[in-house]
């Protein structure tokens, strides 16, 4: 059974640090491509960021505050965000792509809130 289980979301005031990480299992993690979304209210989910298979990093506006990363042995991604906005609140979700064969899975989410 294929799961992406996110944590490490919180309420964190502004300027403050978060690091997500998502577990996968029920697939072969290091054969995809990973990637964090995130979803505010009301707006369309968004990509934040994406590691290759190789390890190539792609980041949406948020370059420079967020670093995403993964650990192939122990099947998790990571999103360390820092200096984080008010306007980065959202639920931040956890995406499983495989290029070859289009095969894709996410994760339920975890809610991330910025405010003082």
């Amino acid at each position: 059974q294929v799961q992406l289980v996110e944590s490490g979301g919180g309420l964190v005031q502004p300027g403050g640090s978060l690091k997500l990480q998502c577990a996968a299992s029920g697939f072969t993690f290091s054969s995809y491509s990973m990637s964090w979304y995130r979803q505010a209210p009301g707006k369309e989910r968004e990509l934040v960021a994406t590691i290759s298979v190789g390890g190539g990093t792609a980041y949406a506006a948020m370059k420079g505050r967020f670093t995403i990363s993964r650990d192939n042995a122990k099947n998790t991604v990571y999103l360390q965000m820092n200096s984080l906005k008010p306007e980065d609140t959202a639920v931040y979700y956890c995406n499983a792509l495989q290029t070859a064969t289009g095969r894709k899975y996410w994760g339920q989410g975890t809610q991330v809130t910025v405010s003082s």
